[in-house]
């Protein structure tokens, strides 16, 4: 996936493997850090490069009006290791986050020398510890408006046709109606936000963390589980087994909620929506944009998405 963008000169910059590897070397550089030999290991809503001289993670946002979310990331991270959570690690002795060439940088120790995903168990043994959090007023988390971030994401839409365009936020519309009917049964809190297996590492140690921290939020807890719902329950990339075990140790089984087929289509869409504003960008991207719109126009299996 490659998207993103910035300011150079006044045009719109993509966020590419060059443009992110020269941010990375001025970032690296003004913070007493070696680049050279990094490894660029994703490239999507962040650059995430792995460095060879040090364990740490650098990461890059695409959007380059991150700045206040990133704060947010990094006040979360701190608050978090002050109640000793497993969760990420933001690199000691460094300032952030940072401006660099127009985007904002934030540095993290590295889980370990490769990416090593946990299990669905020890997501649902972190979410339920983290539900039993109360947060600070310090970190001054925002109320999660999933349907203020759906339409965000429709406006930034480009190179989508416009009867794609119209379909979605036809869908959009309806969507929000029914969720503004929704009883929630679970408490109101904080929420990682895009909870999923995805953002569950193992440590050197052993140890399941939990990264991207940028999507913490105040929310019902719901949302914390309707990926792993989904995940398995549409797409198919998690077993029955793994769902059992995942309902199991978290202790709430969304899927009998009453409310969870509109969760799960509002989450869809949202799906669909990010990966439609990098259409432009991304061969690859625009493929799975067409054939997700395909699915949603004629309620088919979504069984044939691909992870991104």
């Amino acid at each position: 996936m490659i998207s993103g963008e910035g300011e150079s000169q006044g045009q719109v910059v993509e966020l590419t493997a060059e443009s992110a590897g020269a941010v990375l070397r001025e970032a690296c550089e003004a913070s007493g850090l070696d680049s050279s030999g990094a490894e660029l290991v994703r490239l999507g809503s962040h650059a995430v490069y792995r460095l060879e001289s040090a364990p740490v993670i650098v990461r890059i946002a695409r959007d380059p009006d991150s700045l206040e979310e990133m704060e947010r990331a990094v006040r979360v991270a701190r608050w978090l290791e002050s109640e000793d959570f497993p969760a990420t690690r933001v690199l000691a002795g460094v300032q952030q986050p940072s401006a660099i060439g127009g985007r904002v940088v934030t540095f993290w120790e590295s889980a370990q020398e490769r990416e090593e995903y946990a299990t669905v168990e020890e997501l649902a043994d972190l979410l339920r510890r983290l539900h039993w959090l109360e947060e600070p007023e310090t970190l001054r988390l925002p109320y999660f408006d999933p349907v203020a971030k759906l339409w965000k994401g429709l406006r930034a839409l480009d190179g989508v046709a416009e009867d794609d365009r119209g379909f979605l936020e036809e869908r959009a519309g309806k969507l929000a109606k029914e969720y503004d009917r929704l009883d929630f049964v679970l408490p109101f809190g904080l929420i990682h936000g895009d909870a999923n297996i995805g953002n569950v590492l193992r440590r050197r140690d052993g140890h399941a963390i939990l990264i991207d921290l940028d999507d913490f939020t105040l929310a019902p807890r719901e949302w914390d589980l309707i990926l792993t719902a989904i995940f398995y329950d549409r797409f198919g990339w998690h077993t029955r087994s793994e769902y059992e075990a995942f309902v199991y140790r978290y202790g709430f089984d969304l899927m009998n909620w009453p409310g969870y087929p509109v969760l799960a289509d509002l989450r869809e869409l949202m799906m669909v929506v990010w990966l439609g504003r990098q259409v432009s960008t991304s061969t690859k991207s625009a493929e799975e944009f067409g054939r997700r719109v395909t699915t949603l126009r004629s309620s088919g299996s979504r069984q044939d998405w691909h992870p991104f």
